[in-house]
């Protein structure tokens, strides 16, 4: 019998042959790591000396990854998923590393927009941002750190305090669940913190602010847990998106260089079972609302059995599945077909400014054993299905 996830039929039906061809191109190229290495290095060097590369880029990785340069342009894309594959939209505004005020409050104006447009459209259920786009990394790791801000960063925080509850106020208003991103270890209490006050505020009736889980981390079973007490006692509902993570070779770097120990799980497996344990202990719970980001076929099946045997309708708002715009369609598109609720993440930006994500993209498929071989097998399936 065919599992739900090997229907290639099901899960390129929007490719044409031409977007198929290019897909196996990019994760052919993807899966060579010196390849990925000297095109990154190479792309760097040309966006920051102005080689007029943009159109190069758009047409190959960021048109396959990347929705548009405006929410605008994202818009057809978003409409032919949610028309032909019933499969939903969150639009993720991805540019990173921008650290001054005006940029902040873009950021701000951004995810009201965002907001906004999923408040008018059934194709997009959720608005997300990153922690570092309303305020600067540093003064997350301060705080983090548990040092003392000077006055001038006290009122800088305050400011991004403002920010977080203007887009929940914004939220909450218009019935628009709200995604917030996790970034490093070593800022992230700060914005832990900060969400879990939100939580208590706006979750009253139901999970509207969501924070995000990263698995690869061993500590996040407790954290969850706690929390858990916490909301029981307070009275309100937990909201988590629940990945595995995204800065595994960074996180391992700096733990070595500063001479503490990691906070990654030590191999690939504590993750699954980390990521395993959490879904599991979320689905146990009523008063939560799982957002699962992920690309693992058997996470993908246990939240299946999970739902069966805690009585979880599929179209029950309080379960989602995600994947990125561009990757794992075998689980997004056979999922949306049972009649389950599945969003892409679909990034959004200037090309330029969006490139760090897309390098780190392009960095996840190398790293992630079986990933890349993956798609591919899946592609060259269906090229094959469709010549017969």
């Amino acid at each position: 019998m065919m599992k739900l996830f090997d229907n290639t039929e099901t899960a390129f039906k929007l490719k044409s042959d031409s977007e198929l061809e290019r897909a196996y191109f990019l994760f052919k190229l993807i899966q060579n790591q010196p390849m990925v290495r000297i095109g990154t290095a190479v792309t760097n060097f040309a966006l920051k000396a102005h080689l007029p590369i943009e159109g190069l880029i758009r047409s190959t990785v960021f048109d396959h990854f990347c929705g548009g340069v405006t929410e605008d342009d994202c818009l057809p894309n978003i409409e032919n998923m949610y028309m032909k594959g019933k499969v939903c939209s969150i639009l993720d505004y991805s540019v990173e590393g921008k650290e001054d005020e005006t940029q902040f409050e873009n950021a701000l104006e951004m995810t009201l927009k965002t907001i906004e447009f999923a408040r008018e459209k059934n194709s997009i259920p959720y608005a997300v941002f990153k922690p570092t786009g309303f305020g600067r990394f540093a003064l997350y790791q301060k705080l983090t750190e548990g040092e003392k801000l000077t006055d001038e960063e006290k009122k800088e925080w305050e400011k991004v305090v403002a920010r977080y509850h203007k887009v929940c106020k914004a939220a909450i208003e218009k019935n628009v669940p709200l995604l917030i991103d996790a970034e490093e270890s070593w800022m992230q209490d700060a914005a832990d913190d900060l969400i879990e006050e939100l939580m208590e505020i706006y979750n009253k009736d139901k999970a509207i602010v969501f924070n995000t889980l990263q698995m690869y981390r061993h500590d996040r079973m407790e954290y969850l847990r706690k929390l858990h007490q916490r909301a029981h006692q307070k009275g309100y509902h937990i909201g988590m998106k629940v990945v595995r993570g995204a800065y595994m070779e960074k996180e391992r770097a700096r733990a070595e260089e500063k001479g503490y120990n990691s906070p990654i799980c030590q191999d690939k497996a504590a993750t699954d079972r980390n990521y395993d344990a959490a879904i599991t202990y979320m689905m146990e719970h009523k008063n939560m609302a799982i957002f699962a980001g992920t690309h693992n076929e058997n996470s993908s099946y246990l939240l299946l059995q999970l739902a069966k045997k805690h009585a979880i309708k599929a179209d029950d708002k309080r379960m989602w599945f995600g994947q990125l715009y561009g990757m794992s369609d075998h689980i997004s598109f056979n999922l949306a077909k049972e009649g389950y609720n599945v969003a892409k993440y679909v990034p959004f930006g200037p090309v330029r400014d969006v490139m760090p994500y897309l390098i780190r993209r392009a960095e996840e498929n190398t790293s992630v054993a079986g990933q890349t071989s993956r798609e591919l097998n899946l592609l060259k399936t269906e090229k094959a299905r469709r010549k017969l």
